[in-house]
């Protein structure tokens, strides 16, 4: 097996300042202790490592698959697992690499619910995904107010959403507003959030320990453009049941496994899979599935030679 990484290992894991919700780790680690563990354990079980080298292009069209990496190198495979994960994008905020883990979140699992329950939290954005958080955490949280720099929510928002919101008694929309200050002491949690509402500049501070941002991701599937692995709306790839209907030929509808494409062997894992949960366990919970799915999937096809 052969690891190829464009820049260094752990990628956006790797580059977090603390991991507070990673099981076996109650007092929180941080991105780069955890992806170097990884990195050394991934060596002594066999795995080799090629870093920095970047994937170019999957060729899907041949067995075994193909992959052009920079440099005009190729490498040949029977299988692929798919991490390449997203890039979430972030406001112009001063020290919030220093929050992230630390009470600023991309996702809203129920790790992260427990964790602010009873509290009240901001939530930024106003996308389906932003909504449908609001719903799920307005459960748990004492108030959510929720950071939306447009006027209104239907330009970004799903009617059924927007009525779901409009009738939850503990959330509370801020049109025009957007974050503007975190602040909290060097090495802890988040302590308070500053936000700015539009014209007037008028600015509030409040004491909030938690902060969810939901302005977008982009996933890293530039270089599976147009060979075949089917992708969602936003880039992301379908895995499973949601790639059965848009496999590359007839002969490739079959039932598929949970983690793969609709190109067979090419699996996706983590947060580059669309409908995947967005924290490093659930990325490594679904590493550890694709396992057992690629044994069986290499049973049915023949080694690489040359």
């Amino acid at each position: 097996m052969i690891v190829f990484d464009a820049k260094a290992f752990g990628g956006q894991a790797g580059a977090s300042a603390r991991i507070e919700n990673y099981l076996g780790f109650p007092t929180g680690i941080s991105g780069q202790a955890l992806a170097g563990r990884a990195f050394v354990q991934a060596q002594k079980l066999g795995a080799k490592m090629a870093i920095p080298v970047k994937v170019e292009r999957l060729d899907s069209g041949r067995a075994p698959l193909v992959l052009e990496l920079d440099g005009g190198k190729r490498a040949k495979a029977r299988a692929l697992v798919v991490a390449a994960g997203a890039r979430y994008r972030r406001p112009a905020v001063p020290n919030l690499e220093q929050f992230e883990g630390r009470g600023v979140w991309y996702w809203a699992s129920p790790i992260e619910a427990r964790v602010c329950r009873e509290q009240e939290i901001a939530l930024v954005d106003g996308g389906n995904s932003a909504a449908q958080a609001a719903v799920f955490l307005s459960r748990f949280v004492a108030k959510i107010w929720m950071l939306v720099r447009a006027d209104s929510l239907s330009q970004s928002m799903s009617r059924y959403l927007i009525d779901r919101i409009a009738a939850l008694p503990n959330v509370e929309v801020l049109f025009r507003t957007e974050i503007v200050g975190l602040i909290g002491s060097p090495g802890s949690w988040l302590e308070r959030v500053r936000w700015r509402r539009r014209p007037s500049g008028e600015e509030t501070e409040r004491p909030f320990r938690n902060v969810f941002l939901f302005i977008g991701a982009e996933p890293a599937t530039q270089w599976l453009q147009a060979c075949g692995v089917a992708l969602d709306g936003k880039g992301f790839v379908l895995s499973g049941a949601a790639a059965v209907g848009a496999a590359a030929s007839p002969g490739l509808l079959r039932e598929k496994p949970t983690l793969e494409s609709s190109v067979a062997g090419v699996f996706a894992v983590g947060d580059i899979r669309a409908g995947s949960v967005k924290c490093v366990g659930a990325a490594i919970g679904e590493g550890a599935a694709a396992v057992a799915q690629l044994h069986a999937f290499l049973e049915t096809v023949p080694k690489v030679k040359g």
